[in-house]
């Protein structure tokens, strides 16, 4: 039954007349419903409405039931209720997707001894070391900016490296630039220092002995893969090699996840939609981040030509045309939009555009190479 009295644990009609004249309320479970006609544009309304909501402990949505506006608060919710099962199972099976993975890298015949892959130990840490804290960067500013959100999401992949990632996934809107921008760059910040650590330690560790046999088989797959300026500077800095004259010797797998934290940081900051890059800029230029984001699969298509073409590797070609597509999608999905969006100070700007530069260190046009 509708009521025109406000829910206790609600915000006063009052405080919402300027902008939303409500006609009826109602209590929906945990949700806070109201019926009534809006009197600015949406996005002022939002502006105006979502902090009312927030001080009661609510996030609101503008929405539509039967024709009508409805303001639907529900309960904001910033912590884990309970043990998140489905996380722990992904991580899990990432687990042991990067111990299988890592065991090519250390010539270990899985097929012999299956728990043998327990050794690619250090390979699985390293790479689940830079995308856990990649992701957990996000989660801890998601906290602070009171930003509903999940734990990371690994997602176990029978790859060359054992996982496609880990996302964490948004549930509450953006309150502002400030926490677009905390929020988006954290992540590519956090997991390029552990990049730098894991690259500096794999590199200082004994390079892996490839036996002669191994060498001498029809089966074996030669993977070579492009490092990116930052990781030379950082062989450079450390004294240490990226490459043996003798065959017979092979980068510690260690440094393999080194260069998975490079490349997805590099990916995450493309500057298109839902990705880190979009965040950034988004929070940035604000609506001009759509004019960026026009030219991204452009851009991506163009390099896979070019590596098509002119560096004649095609299997990096079509990883680019895959992200071109990719790009595609996810421009035409858009960023995340915050309630308040009054400009970015000037210092976050230039920690954006410092993080963008680190970032293209991270890019190699050729990735990674399969010559069978």
């Amino acid at each position: 039954m509708g009521s025109s009295d406000p829910p206790v644990d609600g915000p006063a009609l009052e405080r919402l007349r300027s902008v939303f004249r409500v006609y009826e309320t109602r209590h929906d479970g945990e949700q806070l419903v109201y019926y009534g006609e809006p009197l600015v544009p949406r996005d002022r309304l939002m502006e105006a409405v979502w902090p009312l909501f927030r001080e009661h402990g609510y996030e609101v949505q503008l929405t539509t039931k039967t024709g009508e506006y409805v303001l639907v608060a529900e309960p904001a919710e910033t912590g884990v209720d309970g043990i998140p099962w489905t996380n722990v199972v992904l991580l899990l099976l990432t687990v042991v997707s990067t111990l299988y993975a890592g065991s090519a890298w250390y010539h270990i015949d899985v097929a012999a001894d299956p728990l043998a892959m327990l050794e690619a130990w250090p390979f699985a840490a390293a790479v689940l070391g830079v995308l856990a804290t990649h992701e957990l960067g996000h989660y801890v500013m998601t906290r602070y900016h009171g930003v509903d959100a999940t734990l990371p999401y690994f997602i176990p992949m029978p790859s060359l490296i054992g996982t496609m990632g880990a996302v964490i996934r948004m549930k509450g809107q953006m309150p502002d630039r400030e926490a677009l921008f905390d929020i988006g760059v954290a992540g590519p910040i956090a997991g390029l220092v552990a990049t730098v650590v894991v690259t500096a330690i794999g590199l200082a560790m004994d390079p892996v002995e490839v036996s002669q046999a191994t060498l001498d088989s029809a089966n074996t797959i030669e993977v070579e893969f492009g490092y990116p300026p930052l990781l030379e500077f950082i062989a450079w800095a450390v004294g240490q090699p990226t490459t043996y004259a003798d065959p017979a010797k092979a980068i510690n797998p260690v440094v393999i996840g080194g260069w998975v934290g490079m490349f997805i940081t590099f990916l995450n900051l493309i500057p298109v939609g839902q990705l880190d890059g979009g965040h950034i800029v988004r929070a940035m230029l604000g609506e001009q981040q759509e004019r960026v984001a026009a030219l991204v699969p452009v851009a991506l298509f163009a390099l896979a030509a070019y590596v098509f073409y002119v560096e004649q590797v095609s299997n990096a070609s079509v990883l680019w045309v895959f992200w071109g597509l990719l790009a595609t999608w996810v421009a035409y999905v858009g960023p995340a939009r915050p309630i308040d969006d009054e400009g970015l100070d000037a210092k976050r700007k230039l920690v954006g555009v410092l993080t963008f530069v680190v970032g293209a260190l991270c890019f190699t046009p050729v990735p990674i190479e399969i010559i069978a």
